[in-house]
């Protein structure tokens, strides 16, 4: 399956923008649909920021793609053949949505949600057709990061996911096959390290400037290139084992999320959003931090691209 030609992104929160973007680049025309004019103004800062990382990525441009910006669900979704949700975690929210989403489109069109971790057959149970619903999860930026989980429901069909596989792939993007599990593959893996700095910050093993540090250089250079499970065989099954047989047993199992991110949120320290948290940012630095994220994450996508998959 080639590219929808038309296509929907309900919800212009954190990802919507950049997916409708890459989208678009690859000759979609898409409707970018949100609840009030102000979300959408931001969206379309957004957008346009998300173009110009893409033009600095050198990706080509194919004939037909636009981003309009819609207030109307309805008219966002006439003629769609895929919809990608992208509302906030709510899975009420998402239910009542999804909703609203059969009842217009088209009886062959895929509906993807870009939920980070509710299970896909939970938020499929009051759907009359789950066979068409799939998780698509993109990582955050969308528009950087060409990485994206499939995830089948219960109900799921094999052809919708054959057909998102090879609508993934006409963008660039690969396109990772998972069984269904709370938090995907991504998000579980992430906070297992999140959870271990956490720990290692709260006992004051190191701080969060040396914890960047070690996790960036000594953990995610050489995850960047071979990946864990090609780690562990270069470095060999019986040092893993070896290692393993002692340090697992020290590894953080908190259940509960730190105390420590609860008493920062508690205080309303919630990150650059805030402009304090685990880090203390002066008036425009956040700007400053997140441009120089942006930048950093298209250098680092040049230098992988052009390496040999290994």
């Amino acid at each position: 399956m080639s590219m929808p030609k038309i296509s929907a992104v309900i919800g212009s929160g954190s990802m919507g923008p950049g997916i409708a973007a890459l989208l678009a680049r690859y000759g979609s025309q898409v409707r970018l649909n949100d609840i009030s004019e102000e979300a959408l103004a931001r969206a379309e800062q957004v957008c346009a920021g998300a173009t110009k990382a893409l033009d600095q990525l050198d990706v080509p441009v194919t004939p037909g793609g636009s981003v309009t910006f819609e207030l109307d669900q309805t008219k966002a979704l006439e003629g769609a053949t895929l919809i990608i949700e992208a509302i906030p975690e709510r899975i009420d929210l998402k239910k009542q949505v999804l909703k609203q989403i059969e009842a217009v489109v088209a009886p062959d069109a895929i509906i993807a949600t870009n939920t980070s971790g509710i299970p896909i057959s939970d938020m499929a149970v009051e759907m009359e057709h789950p066979e068409r619903f799939i998780g698509m999860h993109w990582s955050n930026p969308p528009h950087l990061i060409p990485m994206i989980e499939l995830i089948k429901g219960e109900k799921t069909s094999d052809a919708v996911q054959d057909d998102l596989i090879e609508i993934v792939r006409a963008f660039g993007y690969e396109a990772v096959v998972e069984k269904e599990i709370a938090g995907f593959v991504e998000n579980r893996v992430l906070y297992a390290v999140l959870r271990e700095c956490m720990a290692m910050l709260e006992e004051g093993i190191a701080t969060q400037q040396d914890l960047d540090t070690c996790v960036k250089w000594g953990v995610g250079y050489k995850l960047a290139v071979i990946g864990p499970m090609r780690l562990v065989d270069m470095a060999g099954l019986d040092i893993y084992e070896a290692v393993g047989s002692y340090l697992n047993a020290q590894l953080s199992n908190d259940a509960e999320v730190s105390p420590l991110v609860t008493r920062l949120t508690q205080a309303n320290k919630l990150g650059m959003k805030t402009g304090d948290g685990l880090y203390s940012y002066d008036n425009g630095e956040v700007a400053e931090k997140r441009a120089d994220i942006i930048q950093g994450l298209i250098e680092v996508r040049k230098t992988l691209s052009s390496i040999k998959p290994i």
